[in-house]
């Protein structure tokens, strides 16, 4: 029998990268990450295509952004030049020892250097094949609230649902959201409708995310009203921001608030022209993920979810919304999340999280 290991490198090879002879596949991780890397080498190695590992270290290169120059950030710049013209897949594997190792890092060295890289950061997102996921650490286990075995075998198996089942499940819904014009979502201190029409909607299953589990598309840009409060934690940058409610205006965040400091929340939608528009509107559908745990990778999938994302919007569902900032909210709208309805040209398709109408039945029944 296959470890989980091995069952997920095969996937992510195979089905997520779709790893073809000669391909050329980056690797970036942390040597944490070794038990897996391992078998994604053995993977890559068979299908004829070429591995290469790059190692990081999220306090090295913390530190080195506190003392940086625009020298550096320009260098910076060319190698992720350099890695989009040289491969064609990469896989990002991500480890979490201290999610608040980045926090000191100043705003304007990370506005500088999104800047520098938006170029490649949009080829490589757009026009490359590839995969990015979280190897569980005890950090995760603490954040879920779980043991470390327990959490490790859950992560495993969270990453390793049936995908393919998941995506045929997801094709009414996809059709669905391409017919529809207006979407309302009403909830606790949530009472927000945008249009989504002529805008492809795109199933997630097992291609760039692992975990996975989302449909998404994207709001016509300036048609955003009303206000949306997110009930999970939202993590950015190193800090982590509860109880966010935006408030729009002809699709502009004209309020922002939130537990923490809303001068350092409004800094962020400050970044840029685009950073105050949202690029990004998508449905949670992972069987196996119930609760928010501050890591978005895990969050933004979770089962009776939308998240309603703040900046770029992807070239696949575009809305002619460009910034630096992506910054993926999540709100739940499972009963014991507060609940919440969803309207769709003004017929309701989905309440408490669960989809209401007959073809999209599908998609609760994926939590048997």
């Amino acid at each position: 029998m296959k470890t989980g290991f091995e069952k997920l490198s095969e996937t992510i090879v195979h089905y997520s990268l779709d790893v073809k002879p000669n391909d050329k596949v980056l690797i970036t991780c942390t040597s944490e990450c070794k038990p897996l890397v391992l078998k994604l080498i053995d993977a890559i190695t068979a299908a004829g295509a070429v591995p290469i590992v790059k190692l990081g270290d999220d306090e090295i290169d913390a530190y080195s952004l506190q003392h940086t120059s625009d020298e550096r950030i320009r260098l910076l710049a060319d190698m992720a030049e350099f890695d989009v013209d040289h491969f064609d897949c990469f896989i990002h594997i991500r480890y979490t020892k201290n999610e608040y190792e980045t926090k000191n890092v100043p705003a304007e060295v990370r506005r500088k250097l999104g800047e520098a890289k938006e170029h490649a950061d949009d080829i490589r997102i757009n026009e490359r094949r590839w995969t990015l996921l979280n190897y569980p650490s005890v950090v995760d286990a603490y954040k879920a609230g779980m043991p470390t075995e327990e959490f490790f075998q859950y992560a495993v198996d969270v990453m390793n649902v049936d995908y393919k089942r998941m995506y045929d499940a997801i094709l009414p819904l996809k059709e669905l959201m391409e017919k529809t014009d207006q979407v309302r979502i009403v909830g606790p201190n949530t009472d927000i409708s945008f249009s989504i029409k002529g805008i492809p909607a795109i199933p997630c299953c097992g291609k760039a995310n692992i975990p996975d589990g989302e449909i998404y598309t994207a709001p016509v840009k300036e048609s955003v009203n009303g206000t949306i409060t997110y009930n999970t934690p939202c993590p950015y940058q190193g800090n982590i921001y509860t109880n966010v409610s935006l408030t729009f205006e002809n699709g502009k965040i004209i309020k922002a608030t939130c537990d923490q400091d809303n001068d350092k929340l409004n800094e962020i939608f400050d970044t840029d022209e685009g950073s105050r528009y949202v690029g990004e509107f998508s449905f949670g559908v992972n069987p196996k993920i119930l609760d928010p745990m501050g890591d978005i990778l895990y969050d933004e999938k979770i089962l009776g979810s939308i998240h309603f994302t703040p900046g770029r919007a992807y070239k696949d569902a575009f809305n002619g919304n460009l910034s630096s900032v992506h910054w993926d909210m999540v709100l739940v709208q499972r009963p014991e999340y507060g609940g919440g309805e969803i309207y769709f040209d003004g017929k309701l398709i989905r309440k408490d999280g669960k989809f209401v109408l007959p073809e999209l039945e599908a998609l609760n029944g994926l939590q048997k």
